[in-house]
């Protein structure tokens, strides 16, 4: 049997995880505090913990967009060039199809 571990036929973009992560993160700056609560601890406490929470999902956050925003900056920076109208992209001194020199008539 084969040893690696199954993968998924339809693979989500970055921007779709990095999304749920804010979101279970969200979540759970409201769901750890009711827990705290209902477990006994002080309001303020929870109150506290919630507010921690709140600030380190919105570092994360910030984070996580401006590295979203610098893998789009690069990937558009290594993007080939799209050819032109005929289907060529231009040609440089090094291709131009002519290996002699100067002006010299070739015959």
């Amino acid at each position: 049997m084969n040893a690696e571990p199954l993968r998924s036929t339809t693979a989500r973009p970055a921007a779709d995880s990095a999304d749920d992560l804010v979101r279970w993160a969200a979540f759970s700056c409201v769901l750890v505090p009711l827990v705290l609560v209902v477990y006994g601890s002080s309001f303020a406490g929870a109150t506290g913990s919630a507010l921690g929470l709140m600030a380190v999902t919105t570092v994360c956050r910030l984070l996580l967009r401006q590295s979203e925003r610098a893998a789009a900056e690069e990937r558009a920076r290594r993007a080939p060039v799209t050819p032109g109208r005929h289907g060529r992209g231009a040609r440089s001194a090094h291709h131009s199809g002519r290996h002699g020199g100067g002006c010299t008539p070739q015959g």
